[in-house]
């Protein structure tokens, strides 16, 4: 019996340090991507000030309003709220890069270097891809879908938005087209990971085409315009993941896999 009671001690003699050393790297660098971005936000609160991110942020909805038509703040404190929010996004977002090189310096030591192939560039390219789908959403969808809008309204309506509202709208369509251009970063790791093949990938395309158009219809707005600009940028960048997957399959192997592989 004692031996069995000295045993266990021993058996759990030095997994503490470990774990509590991890734990403290966490801290450190959950600390650092905040501190990123809450210099961001400073920075953003000075220059070029909530007030002026706003407007930049509703300059598409504005543009398209009839002569005299402007937004609205039917809450008290929405004219302070939304700005800090549309600030606090913006300085995230500016320091995205920091707060994705924290995460990736956590858990790279833990890696194996073909591991390591992987994960880098997938990070990088999924950060990509989600900013080329909030410019995508921001320069181009929202001038369609605005005058597609407006060219319905009666005349005898004045449309007056209210701020908070189309501070929902932006965000959900920024997430939404900022997803979508994430799916050649998902048929990547599906392809990778021995999930989906490649053929089956290339028989799954017609029905990606009618799953694209439907994520469009329940994601966007009841418009033509917004649905067809998600769905078909979303059936391109399908065929943009299959080429990819096939590249990433040769370059990303284990040495296992390499002297199995044909």
């Amino acid at each position: 019996m004692s031996g069995g009671v000295d045993k266990d001690p021993d058996e759990l003699a030095g997994t503490e340090q470990p774990f509590v050393s991890h734990l403290v790297e966490l801290r450190d660098r959950l600390i650092r991507a905040s501190i990123a971005v809450l210099v961001c936000a400073a920075v953003l609160f000075f220059y070029p000030g909530p007030g002026k991110l706003y407007d930049l942020l509703a300059a598409p909805l504005v543009a398209h309003l009839p002569a005299g038509g402007t937004l609205i703040a039917t809450n008290v404190i929405s004219p302070f709220l939304v700005p800090m929010k549309i600030t606090l996004m913006a300085a995230f977002l500016l320091a995205l890069p920091v707060v994705l090189y924290q995460a990736w310096a956590f858990v790279a030591p833990g890696l194996y270097s073909h591991e390591k192939k992987l994960v880098l560039p997938l990070v990088v390219s999924s950060t990509l891809l989600f900013f080329a789908g909030v410019a995508f959403c921001y320069f181009f969808v929202f001038g369609k879908v605005f005058t597609f809008i407006q060219g319905f309204a009666p005349k005898s309506v004045a449309a007056m938005p209210d701020i908070e509202a189309y501070l929902g709208f932006v965000l959900t369509m920024f997430i939404a087209f900022g997803a979508a251009f994430e799916v050649p970063i998902v048929v990547v790791v599906l392809a990778r990971i021995g999930m989906v093949s490649i053929e089956r990938l290339k028989a799954f395309r017609s029905y990606f085409v009618v799953l694209a158009f439907i994520i469009a219809a329940i994601l966007t707005p009841p418009d033509v315009v917004s649905q067809l600009a998600l769905a078909i940028p979303m059936c391109l960048l399908y065929e943009i993941g299959i080429w990819a997957a096939q590249i990433f399959i040769r370059h990303t192997q284990a040495p296992a896999e390499e002297k199995t592989a044909p």
